[in-house]
């Protein structure tokens, strides 16, 4: 399982891309795709919705179980990704492409957000 090098990484195993014009792209890893197995449903937060850094702002639920999304940062949700909505099996079978969740206009960041390294080894850790 590699994580790309260009992502940060939260503890709760979503990836943020780098900002473009202030907004940054929110996902789940593949760890957590992974562990979640086969995801049925996603419950993603609406355009304008304000969410917050380490807070709940949705779910995936999967054959397995139903697990809280958590966002990386703070913001405005700008898009979310209806073609998850539409087909859930994208969050296990692309994680960092098309199975991205949502879009978020970012307006604070915290200083937690790991490296792809320190996310490995992390996810590594957690699995020990």
């Amino acid at each position: 399982m590699s994580n790309p090098q260009q992502l940060r990484y939260s503890k709760e195993h979503e990836w943020l891309s780098a900002a473009e014009d202030g907004v940054a792209t929110v996902g789940i890893t593949e760890h957590a795709a992974n562990a979640l197995g086969d995801v049925v449903f996603v419950q993603l937060p609406e355009v304008g919705d304000s969410v917050s850094a380490g807070e709940t702002c949705g779910e995936l639920e999967s054959t397995k179980s139903v697990s809280d999304l958590y966002s990386p940062v703070s913001g405005e949700v700008t898009e979310v990704n209806e073609d998850v909505v539409n087909d859930p099996s994208l969050v296990n079978s692309a994680p960092f492409e098309g199975g991205w969740l949502f879009k978020v206009r970012v307006t604070d960041e915290p200083g937690d957000l790991l490296s792809a390294d320190e996310y490995t080894a992390f996810s590594a850790a957690e699995e020990a």
